[in-house]
């Protein structure tokens, strides 16, 4: 393990300007700046996910834009065979790194900055330098390897001979070689592309040569590794695995023989040439590969296109015996397949697809490199751009450790275990309701997988007691495959409701509280589905001994049901979120159970209070359109337009505004000041308050010098591995400290505008002082630890006004709905967390007074 302390450096002090507060909040009254910015988020699968960094481009990364930012050079149809862009979450490592400008146009800014002087050969050199020239080196192609050198260096031990064969004959590539494979591997797919429209020329003097140098065979020595065999999956994928020779890609001549691969080669023109002949009919691009690939399944007969028998059997002897090239264009009777292959790849000419062991290892490498499977070209460069741009970063301990996966087999059975878990999530949640044959596929999957991880269970839990010594564990775990296991067994539990086994889930989900390594963020959903099947099902299944009468069996149950419950709340894993529910079923258990009321459970200090509503008045605009300019869609354009109403702010001069800063505007006349932030004010005294928390130094978790939070920060691993700060924090927050731990981050930190994720420096320190003498203690750590515990998930949803007011020393948080909107889960979540805490909430409520009709022009 290589530990060395990073700490911000003169030549690269950050440069910003201070952006004045929104003319909508009280603090300077004289300025006319704009409104706070809007934060959005975007959707994951476990909920909504905001991720912000401080700096001076503040606004979030959306994962679509990934391959939009980083165009090919010189490809101006952006190779239409491509595919469609595909939504990928950013990995932690991305989340961890700072804003930074990724498209094409600050990558060439970047590789023009010595373009003038001579380069080093030296890799490391010519970062440091930052140093490229087009057409001898590449930010993409020393990304690329910087990943691939610093895998080998720190965990060569994960490869086995054939494999390190392979990496050899990688560095002894060509620049333009290198540089072709490597734009293709960030396409992220092993698609065919056609050569002769890759558009590289500007990087690549040559790119037929190119492409054969990456498709010719090299041989490879033999493995001392053997086939392994994992639960879900006894044989790697098909295709995946190095044989006796390998070529970096795959020729098309002879490999293309289906009509389906050939079509998808074609542009649209060409489609319809070929649709044209074929005489079949689509719409668009879609509907005609379609249509052809389902003539292509039928057999043709005599007289199709206007064949002759004489035709037909000229063309089968030319086939069968004569010379290719005087094969007439008619087709066989055999099959119309041929003939289009034929036609459609001398239309193309040669194609190049990158072979799939190859893809799959350096995969691997990438996989190891920033400890997870979702990356993009975006990823590649971040790192890069990052440490070449002018900001100051924490101070804090670099550790990458080689021991994130021990051995090679640990690393293909991860491997193996993320490929079932994504044939889990096909079947139950990708492609709709899952029907019987789906779901005893995912019941068998469980099967095998069970034993496997209740092995693997003993065995993390033996390393967390004797091996663990500072907390590393948590995030080491979640490279175990046990750790993909935990979410297949969940899973699992689903299938095992849907087939009423409510017996065995009970046993299952018991095992899953038993342990508490994993998954720690389900516990609440755990304790809620075992109290569920208690009280309904398990008196039927396990009734218990000595009792014969129905009713004292479903009453002994229901006892173990409650003390499931209050087991659930008494569970420091068990998030706040689910405190609700655990707390209304023990109502109700009680109450069925006739417990006296002087033994019941009195939850009043926590009821969650709804909302206030309360309702603003003021002017809608509403744009017309001029009837002969509208175009078809013009209706459908319209209603996405209304949720987002345009209105009057009259105490701002009368000019066009949101619906957040309407209310704002009223709030401000009632004496509050206030932001529309939607959580950034939430963010920023997270950020500040546990400044010294995300930077201790915990193993793993800072695995380079530019990052702006830890890996773990993300996932439900931070706060187990941070308990005792956190608590120690909260306590301090709680004891009205929160106004020193600020001064003293801010003295420390403002000058270098040091990049801090979710902090905005734009907020004056007077200002957060003042709203800390308005929040209580205890509120503010509630709200704090929420974050804490689930800062992906909860960083988003917090409704959109923050405000407060200094006569009252109070804090109101305000969700603005105007006349379509309505909460989302996400929201209701925040709001229960916020009134649970004794935090005011409102609901407003804007209403339109007026309605006045403009002209859209």
């Amino acid at each position: 393990m290589v530990l060395q302390s990073w700490g911000a450096t003169d030549h690269n002090a950050m440069l910003g300007r201070a952006v004045p507060h929104p003319a909508s909040t009280k603090f300077h009254n004289d300025d006319t700046g704009p409104a706070a910015k809007r934060l959005k988020t975007f959707e994951s699968t476990d909920g909504e996910d905001s991720r912000d960094v401080s700096g001076d481009e503040y606004a979030l990364r959306t994962p679509n834009a990934y391959r939009d930012e980083t165009a090919d050079s010189e490809d101006e149809d952006a190779l239409e065979d491509e595919g469609k862009v595909t939504s990928i979450r950013p990995t932690e490592l991305e989340s961890a790194l700072p804003q930074v400008k990724t498209d094409k146009e600050a990558i060439e800014e970047y590789e023009a900055m010595r373009a003038a002087e001579d380069v080093p050969e030296d890799l490391k050199t010519r970062l440091s330098q930052r140093s490229w020239t087009k057409g001898k080196s590449s930010i993409y192609v020393d990304a690329f390897n910087l990943a691939l050198e610093t895998v080998l260096e720190d965990e060569g031990h994960l490869f086995d001979e054939k494999e390190m064969e392979v990496f050899n004959q990688w560095r002894a590539l060509e620049y333009e070689a290198q540089y072709l494979y490597v734009r293709l591997f960030l396409r992220k797919t092993s698609a065919w592309y056609r050569i002769n429209r890759l558009g590289y020329y500007g990087d690549i003097a040559d790119l037929p040569a190119a492409a054969q140098v990456l498709q010719s065979v090299r041989q490879l020595p033999k493995s001392s590794a053997g086939t392994q065999s994992n639960p879900g999956e006894l044989t790697p994928p098909e295709g995946t695995v190095l044989e006796s020779n390998f070529s970096f890609a795959d020729f098309s001549e002879g490999t293309i023989t289906s009509l389906e691969e050939a079509s998808s080669l074609l542009t649209l023109e060409e489609l319809k040439t070929i649709a044209k002949e074929a005489k079949v009919q689509g719409k668009n691009k879609s509907e005609l590969l379609k249509a052809l690939r389902r003539m292509s399944q039928r057999q043709s007969g005599l007289g199709w296109v206007g064949l002759k028998r004489s035709d037909s059997e000229h063309t089968v002897a030319s086939e069968s015996g004569g010379n290719e090239n005087d094969v007439d264009d008619s087709m066989s009777d055999m099959n119309r397949d041929k003939h289009f292959v034929r036609k459609i790849m001398a239309s193309t000419g040669s194609c190049i697809r990158l072979s799939l062991p190859t893809l799959k290892l350096f995969e691997r490498v990438h996989l190891v490199f920033y400890r997870s499977t979702e990356w993009t070209d975006k990823s590649l460069t971040t790192i890069i751009l990052a440490r070449i741009s002018r900001r100051n970063f924490p101070d804090y301990i670099v550790s990458r450790s080689a021991n994130i996966f021990p051995t090679r087999s640990e690393l293909l059975e991860f491997e193996a275990a993320l490929r079932t878990q994504f044939k889990v999530d096909n079947i139950l949640e990708f492609n709709g309701n899952p029907g019987k044959g789906g779901l005893e596929e995912v019941l068998s999957i469980f099967d095998e997988v069970y034993p496997r991880w209740k092995v693997l269970l003993k065995e993390e839990q033996r390393k967390e007691d004797r091996v663990y010594e500072t907390g590393e564990g948590a995030y080491l775990r979640r490279f175990s495959p046990a750790w993909v296991y935990t979410r297949i067994v969940h899973k699992g539990t689903y299938v095992l409701g849907r087939f009423k086994m409510y017996e065995r889930e009970h046993e299952v989900t018991s095992v899953l509280l038993n342990q508490q390594l994993f998954h720690a963020a389900r516990r609440g959903a755990w304790y809620q589905r075992k109290a569920l099947l208690e009280e309904h099902y398990m008196y039927n299944l396990q009734p218990p001994s000595g009792i014969s009468d129905p009713e004292q069996q479903k009453r002994h149950w229901k006892r173990i049901s409650l003390r499931t419950c209050e087991a659930g709340l008494q569970d420091k894993d068990c998030h706040m979120i689910y405190h609700y529910d655990l707390q209304r079923r023990i109502r109700k258990l009680e109450k069925n159970l006739k417990i006296p009321k002087r033994e019941q459970h009195d939850f009043g200090h926590v009821l969650l209070s709804q909302p206030v509503e309360v309702t603003v008045e003021g002017i809608q605009l509403k744009k017309e359109y001029p009837t002969n300019k509208r175009r078809v869609s013009a209706q459908g354009e319209e209603r996405q337009r209304s949720t987002k109403t345009i209105w009057v702010d009259e105490a701002e001069g009368g000019g066009e505004c949101s619906v957040e800063a309407m209310c704002l505007s009223d709030y401000r006349s009632r004496g509050f000041k206030g932001y529309h932030a939607e959580g950034g004010i939430i963010r920023t005294l997270f950020a500040y308050l546990f400044y010294d928390v995300l930077f201790v130094y915990i193993p793993n978790v800072f695995q380079t010098a530019y990052q702006t939070c830890p890996l773990d920060l993300h996932t439900d691993a931070f706060f187990p591995s941070r308990a005792s700060e956190i608590n120690h924090r909260l306590v301090e927050i709680a004891n009205g400290s929160a106004a020193d731990i600020i001064r003293a981050v801010d003295e420390r930190e403002r000058e270098k505008r040091t990049c801090i994720i979710g902090l905005n420096w734009d907020f004056e320190l007077d200002d957060l002082l003042e709203i800390l003498t308005c929040f209580d203690g205890q509120a503010l750590a509630t709200v704090c630890k929420v974050m804490a515990q689930e800062y992906r998930v909860r960083g988003g949803g917090m409704p959109d006004l923050f405000l407060w007011d200094t006569e009252k020393k109070e804090v109101v948080f305000s969700e603005v709905k105007s006349e379509n909107d309505r909460l989302s889960d996400t929201q209701r979540l925040w709001i229960h967390v916020l009134t649970g805490a004794g935090i005011r909430v409102e609901l407003c409520n804007a209403v339109a007074r007026e309605v006045k009709v403009i002209n859209a022009e």
